[in-house]
């Protein structure tokens, strides 16, 4: 009567000593098969139509080929298979030359029947334990990537789409080139992508290609020996070199100008490169992850944009698609964005009133989630009742639903990000009151908690106003 199951591989060119291993495994164990040669031993290994050998026991010397050949071949089939090696010629060389080939455990003969089975019990529970750890992982990783799709809000048909292409497409090493207008969430379908990949305990390092100039961008990406160009007072290691192992994001890619290009699509071509100044050839193993907020194929067009390159970074491509295109996500996140926000800011609220759902609604939100997240932080700042109401949102700017133009026509040709006008707006009001807290509070409408919280998270700092609001809490 067996005590558990395992499947058991013995090959021994003595007929005698096989048969008795194998009769003393079988009775423990059950599903124990013995072979005699070695050629023949990993023909029956290396057949895919039945499942791999929990355990191997074999000789090191046979006919056909030997116990090492025997160990590859099992290595090959699956890593996990605990092999033990016989041998009657126990020198340490021997030993040492088994392990370092990966066996389990090795006896000397002659045989101990009972030490036998007790390493033989070790190679099961060590298989079992193997494939515990194996699931384990599985389940976290499958765990982990629910979690991150988890902060990608929404269930319309298209944005569903998008992350279940990211999934499909996280354990492979193909370059993904992710798509999108400014504000749609790009970065966050690239954070998914590395965090369910095989690379996820490797660096995902991020590189703005749009906010460097070229001479600094190669740099950035490349590294650069000392006295490189001047400044270069040290050696800097690249991003390709810290990504080594792990994921490059490349957003923006196309900013880039064609001589850094040429140089991205060698690295894509070879994963070789130089560091600027520098004759020594490098090699990383980064997966390469852009995404870009242009039309690439109007900038090939164009000649902005190489061809070559485009075909090399589209490997795979994932869209995101506006949030005008998914209203039936906008109240999702709304509401979302609302709870998060009412939880940091210490300012509980209940929701939002019909009126300011309506006009959540009537928006078409040029900037996507981004600009609905930023409108509902300012709401958040400004609303005094229970709820939202659609005054809270007064701020909101742009083309609507129902037409008209949009606010990002009226920004300067270099734009200007919204928190930049909400910090100006603060600094003004203080400035304007004399840095006295609660005329500048009433100056632009909100209460002096609401304008601390404003103050301290945009870092604005001022002797003056420090002054004056310490006189203002002294005085009650």
């Amino acid at each position: 009567m067996t005590s558990s199951a395992a499947r058991i591989l013995v090959v021994e060119d003595n007929d005698t000593l096989r048969r008795g291993i194998t009769i003393a495994l079988r009775e423990r164990w059950g599903d124990v098969r013995d072979l005699a040669n070695g050629n023949d031993a990993i023909e029956c290994i290396s057949d895919t139509h039945s499942d791999a050998f929990d355990v191997i026991v074999t000789d090191l010397r046979l006919p056909g080929c030997d116990g090492i050949s025997v160990l590859r071949a099992a290595r090959e089939r699956d890593p996990g298979t605990s092999v033990l090696i016989m041998t009657a010629y126990g020198s340490i060389e021997t030993a040492v030359e088994a392990m370092r080939s990966g066996a389990f455990d090795f006896v000397q003969k002659p045989l101990d029947l009972d030490q036998l089975e007790f390493r033989v019990a070790r190679g099961v529970d060590h298989r079992r334990l193997l494939c515990e750890v194996t699931e384990l992982r599985a389940e976290r990783a499958e765990q982990a990537a629910h979690q991150a799709s988890d902060q990608i809000i929404g269930n319309s048909p298209a944005l569903r789409g998008a992350l279940d292409l990211a999934r499909r497409v996280a354990p492979t090493r193909s370059t993904v080139l992710v798509t999108g207008e400014t504000g749609t969430g790009k970065e966050l379908i690239v954070g998914l992508i590395h965090r369910i990949s095989p690379r996820a305990k490797g660096p995902l390092v991020k590189v703005n290609c749009a906010a460097l100039p070229e001479t600094l961008l190669e740099s950035e990406l490349f590294g650069h020996e000392r006295g490189a160009f001047t400044g270069a007072d040290r050696q800097r290691i690249g991003r390709f070199e810290e990504a080594n192992g792990g994921t490059l994001f490349l957003d923006e890619v196309g900013d880039t100008s064609s001589a850094t290009q040429a140089k991205l699509l060698r690295v894509l071509q070879e994963q070789q490169f130089h560091r600027l100044g520098g004759s020594t050839l490098l090699r990383t193993d980064a997966r390469i992850i852009s995404a870009t907020n242009q039309d690439l194929g109007a900038r090939i067009a164009e000649g902005l944009f190489r061809e070559d390159l485009y075909f090399r970074l589209n490997v795979i491509r994932i869209h995101l698609p506006p949030l005008r295109e998914r209203p039936e996500d906008l109240v999702e996140l709304a509401h979302h964005f609302l709870r998060e926000l009412s939880t940091e800011m210490r300012h509980p609220l209940r929701g939002f009133t019909e009126a300011a759902l309506a006009k959540i609604r009537s928006h078409d939100w040029p900037g996507n989630v981004r600009e609905l997240h930023n409108t509902l932080e300012r709401a958040v700042l400004m609303a005094e009742g229970s709820r939202i109401d659609a005054e809270d949102l007064s701020i909101l700017g742009g083309r609507s639903a129902r037409g008209g133009r949009s606010w990002r026509r009226e920004l300067p040709a270099e734009g200007i990000s919204l928190r930049d006008v909400e910090r100006g707006l603060v600094i003004e009001a203080l400035e304007r009151t004399g840095y006295v807290q609660k005329d500048a509070a009433k100056l632009i409408g909100v209460s002096r908690r609401k304008l601390n919280y404003m103050i301290q998270r945009m870092g604005i700092t001022h002797s003056a106003w420090r002054r004056n609001r310490d006189l203002e809490s002294a005085g009650g």
